[in-house]
């Protein structure tokens, strides 16, 4: 048993040293073959050191870092410690990330004698790195705002629970995000989650969509067809601009909330359906119920619990930290070594008004990444119109409702600010103003309304309404 001596008054036992270091450790003679190794690398490896002794050590740690990286292979002068991330494979044949650290021991005379080499498992703190990561997140939700944070506490407790929940927020705030994470974080996880836009489809096809039809039901109706209720048994509906919901699907949708059984067209029988009900909007059902547009007794049994979601201009904190995430997720996907962006850039980002929202700002993100040749986002890379002057830009001292479109209604001007009257730009009122940037939008995306759509930072239900609205056809 080795031994170490004039250290103490009497010789100690050299394993005992090394079985008190807190990571696992080895002792190597010079041509790399294992002197012996301590309890923590036994642990580590599943290999106990009486198999090891005599055994090359990269036929113990067997990982990346043995078949070109080693330090004493390639350097068999090592005179000083060199430390390295890999990762080795155990006796059990787990891959396990690991930190390398070798040294040369050395004789009074300076003669190598041979090696120690500690290994120190990285899992404890890469499981708290990912933790620290989802700190401000919540399913794919990400924010660190006071506002989000609250969202976050209540969430889990929503989940927990069969209560109708309406999402509120304007346009691209993440409604379908929240939608999807409370599902996910329920009893009904494992469950279908049915997602449906009332917006999407004409009256009488968003019917036959929600609860289905019987052969012959209508002309064109040559087989039976589930409905997104029935297919969303014993998990969540998700019915996304509820507003848009006709009165007449309201009273049926009503009368779904009383009893959980639906009527497919054609059919007088009923069939129960185990569904959650999650719905969202960005109308403002209160003022739509005083018009005589949606049904205030359906409102009642919809908004039994009500998340809102705030505009991204008024998450303190979130823009800079959804900058971040979405160059990772974007840099990564394009295979691109994005790592940030400009100063002048980000200056850019955090003044502007994000009127499309999280959407908006994550296709500003997307085309930045995809131009972008440097490893860090500047002025040129953004679109033109966060950086072309002609366009008068909102910035957010402002406390005048903004428009929701992409479009700024003040100017810095040194220190002071120059604003426009709400409702006018440059001579045109907010409604020719949008029905010009539309016009825009389909020009460069050559008629495209999907890609108009993600231009304007809209979903497409929304760009066809304001269409509609505008009098703009094909």
């Amino acid at each position: 048993m080795p031994k170490v001596k004039g250290l103490f008054a009497s010789p100690i036992t050299l394993s005992k040293i090394l079985d008190e270091i807190p990571m696992g450790a080895l002792i190597l003679c010079p041509d790399r073959k294992v002197v012996m190794i301590n309890r923590a690398l036994e642990a580590l490896t599943g290999f106990s050191n009486d198999d090891v002794v005599g055994t090359p050590c990269y036929h113990i740690l067997r990982g990346r870092v043995c078949l070109n990286k080693c330090p004493v292979k390639n350097n068999r002068g090592l005179s000083e410690p060199a430390s390295m991330e890999s990762d080795i494979i155990s006796n059990d044949r787990q891959l396990i990330p690991v930190r390398v650290t070798i040294a040369p021991l050395l004789s009074y005379s300076g003669e190598r004698l041979g090696f120690i080499e500690t290994v120190e498992d990285l899992r404890p703190i890469r499981e708290l790195d990912e933790k620290r990561s989802h700190a401000y997140s919540f399913s794919n939700i990400i924010g660190r705002s006071p506002q989000i944070e609250k969202i976050f506490r209540i969430l889990p407790v929503l989940s927990q629970s069969d209560a109708s929940i309406l999402i509120t927020g304007e346009t691209g705030t993440g409604k379908d995000l929240v939608a999807e994470a409370i599902h996910k974080a329920s009893d009904r996880s494992k469950g279908p989650f049915i997602k449906i836009n009332c917006g999407a489809l004409p009256e009488t096809l968003l019917e036959s969509e929600l609860f289905g039809h019987k052969k012959g039901a209508f002309t064109g109706a040559v087989e039976d067809k589930p409905g997104r209720f029935k297919l969303a048994h014993n998990g969540t509906l998700f019915l996304t601009e509820i507003g848009d919901l006709p009165l007449a699907l309201q009273v049926k949708l009503l009368t779904f909330l009383d009893d959980h059984v639906i009527y497919p067209l054609g059919s007088t029988k009923g069939i129960q359906a185990n569904v959650r009900m999650i719905t969202a909007t960005h109308r403002n059902l209160e003022q739509m119920v005083r018009e005589g547009r949606f049904r205030e007794d359906l409102l009642f049994r919809l908004n039994v619990a009500v998340v809102h979601l705030p505009p991204l201009r008024e998450r303190e904190g979130d823009i800079r930290l959804l900058i971040d995430h979405f160059i990772n997720t974007f840099s990564g996907k394009s295979q691109k070594n994005v790592t940030g962006v400009s100063d002048e850039t980000m200056n850019v980002l955090m003044e502007y008004l994000y009127f499309g929202n999280i959407r908006e700002l994550r296709n500003i993100v997307e085309y930045s990444v995809s131009v972008c040749r440097g490893s860090r986002v500047e002025l040129s890379d953004l679109p033109a119109y966060l950086t072309d002057r002609s366009v008068e830009r909102t910035t957010r001292d402002t406390g005048t409702e903004v428009p929701p479109y992409p479009v700024v209604s003040k100017r810095l001007t040194g220190d002071s600010t120059e604003s426009t009257t709400p409702g006018q730009i440059a001579g045109q009122t907010w409604s020719q103003r949008e029905r010009g940037l539309i016009l825009d939008a389909l020009e460069n995306a050559g008629g495209r309304r999907a890609e108009t759509a993600k231009i304007m930072g809209w979903g497409r239900s929304t760009l066809w309404r304001k269409m509609k609205l505008h009098n703009i056809v094909d």
